[in-house]
């Protein structure tokens, strides 16, 4: 039987839109920063540890996995794509489907509308209502759990069951 496998995405916890900086550049807001570790929290309570993260190049989402991985007990690996920046749904699923033959669960931390697209098309059945969440909004640091079994160079458009939908937030104090 072929391995079952977990695609966890993560959209970047909301950022800052300082004067002058770079869309690249831009740096997470407060919220962002209340909100990336409850993120982080979120993936330990789910048992939703990735074995492998790939993690757009711009500043709020490597900060975003920052934060989120001081949750973690122990942080998988990373490595920072400049192809996930501003990426579509198409870009993205080529970036996944070079996951390593090892990994049973691989997180992607990126952004919109490349996260949302990508997600409703990898998705042929969903748990609840996952997918009518998925489809009206994919807000900031949520986070979308599918899961299929082959490898990751087979995954397919409408291939992966959701299981999940989530939008942690941080404490608000």
């Amino acid at each position: 039987m072929s391995p079952l496998r977990r695609l966890v995405v993560l959209r970047h916890a909301k950022s800052a839109w300082p004067e002058g900086v770079a869309d690249h550049a831009r740096p997470l807001g407060r919220r962002g920063l209340r909100d990336a570790p409850a993120a982080g929290r979120w993936l330990s309570a789910a048992d939703c540890l990735p074995d492998l993260v790939l993690c757009s190049t711009a500043r709020r989402a490597r900060e975003t996995w920052e934060l989120a991985a001081a949750e973690l007990g122990s942080p998988p690996p990373v490595r920072h794509d400049p192809r996930l920046y501003a990426a579509d749904a198409r870009a993205l699923l080529a970036a996944v489907r070079e996951g390593p033959a090892d990994i049973e669960t691989l997180l992607l931390v990126g952004h919109n509308p490349g996260v949302q697209d990508l997600t409703l098309l990898l998705t042929g059945e969903a748990l609840g209502e996952s997918l009518d969440r998925v489809g009206s909004k994919f807000p900031t640091a949520a986070i979308a759990v599918l899961t299929w079994r082959g490898s990751w160079s087979d995954l397919a458009s409408g291939a992966a069951l959701l299981t999940d939908f989530a939008v942690p937030r941080g404490d608000r104090r």
